[in-house]
This record gives structure tokens, sequence and C-alpha cells, in this order.
């Protein structure tokens, strides 16, 4: 679903990416670990289209992203660590605004906009500016506007940064379920024993360069796991 080949992009003299090869199937919670600065973010902006490659392809959903981004971006849906909000739209409005962008059918947006609402506990809060609304609850205005279209590829980076333990088991427990129904999510965390608990596959990436990939199972059987995964990627990207 998430194909990656020769993947590189550099910022003047510095290689963010390196020839980043990977394949995320239909389906997998892929968990994308690595130290600031090591090309996370970077890769997820090539893949969303955000920023363009030096070299190397991007398939999304059999879809060549680079060549026919508009058709590859409507398969997708991205939740950026920082994800910018309109502040002075309403929760349904900036739903519905989320959902016009991507065509949603007009007759069926009002029933899918309250299903999200449902869904992520919005309720009370739906006529609510988003400048009202603490971080946990745009979180989850966030959310239920991405995942609106159904995407087949979902894009997180950093989902749980500033959540209470009721919105991280929430997000959790959706990502999942998604996985479940054929969704695949990318996605980065530093919280490394959230990625052992929920990822299908896990990849390490450090200056650039993709260190380690595989399942936990995969992960422990190599000589450098320690035990825990904590302990592998201390040493792996240790400088």
């Amino acid at each position: 679903m998430i194909h990656l080949q020769g993947l590189q992009k550099s910022y003047g003299g510095f290689q963010a990416v390196k020839g980043l090869d990977l394949l995320v199937p239909a389906g997998e919670l892929f968990c994308f670990l690595g130290p600031n600065g090591a090309g996370k973010t970077t890769t997820i902006k090539m893949i969303t289209g955000l920023v363009r490659p030096d070299r190397g392809s991007i398939h999304i959903a059999g879809l060549d992203a680079l060549a026919s981004p508009v058709e590859a971006k409507r398969k997708m849906g991205y939740i950026p660590d920082t994800p910018y909000l309109y502040e002075r739209l309403t929760v349904v409005e900036f739903m519905r605004f989320v959902g016009e962008l991507y065509h949603f059918p007009r007759e069926k947006l009002a029933a899918a906009v309250e299903e999200q609402i449902q869904v992520f506990g919005l309720a009370d809060k739906r006529t609510a500016l988003l400048k009202e609304l603490s971080h946990g609850m745009r979180q989850r205005v966030i959310y239920g506007a991405t995942l609106l279209h159904d995407p087949a590829v979902l894009l997180v980076d950093e989902p749980f940064i500033g959540l209470d333990p009721h919105s991280i088991r929430l997000i959790k427990d959706l990502l999942r379920e998604r996985t479940r129904r054929g969704m695949t999510v990318f996605m980065t965390t530093h919280i490394l024993a959230i990625a052992e608990e929920i990822a299908d596959r896990i990849g390490i990436i450090d200056r650039g360069t993709l260190v380690a990939c595989g399942t936990l199972d995969e992960m422990r059987q190599r000589p450098d796991f320690g035990g825990r995964l904590e302990d592998m990627f201390l040493q792996l990207t240790m400088h």
C-alpha cells in the first residue's frame, strides 16, 4: 500500500534521507522510529507530497504519487505533529470543510460528520469554536476530519504528544481497529512502549538510513535487542 524505492532528500549539504527502500502492505500498522533529525518527518512529507524527493519513487495504493499527486492524495489522510486548524470555525464547520475538500458526496456528508463526532466523543462540542477547545479535543477533531473520507493510507506524525490517558487509549484503539479493516497506518512516535504495544512492524531510521526493520519477534532475534526495544534503539542510534 506504501512502496518507497531509493528515496533520497537533501537540504543543502545535509542528506536527510539516504536511499530509503520500504514496503508497508495494506492492513499494517507500521511504526517509524528514530531520534530527532533522523529523517522521519522528511519521509512522511515526501510520501504526502509536501516535499519532493531528489530521487526515488513513491507508490500509494498502486498509484505513482510523483506522477499522479492529486489522485494519490485522495487515498491518504495526514495528521502532522502540529496540525493547523481554522480556529474561528466550529467543530462541525471544520469537518464539513475538510469533507468538501475531498469531494465527499454532499448528501452523505452530514451523516458522516455526525458519525465522527460520536466516535470521538465530541457531541457536546459540535458548535464550539476550535480556538476554545483543549489540545486533546483539538486532536480528536483532527482525527475525525482526517478519517472522514475513509483513506486507504493514514500517516500520523507523533500522535500522542500532550494527550491524556483517555485520548491515548482512544487513538490506539482506533488505529488498531482501522488496520483490521484494511487501512495502512504509517506512524512516527518517540514513545517506544506504545510502538511495542501496537505496531505490526517497526522500522528504525538513523541519520537518513533504515538501520532495522521487522516485527517485534524478529527484532528480539537480533543480538543487539538486549531484551527491550529501548535498548536496541539506543544502541543503534547512539552517535
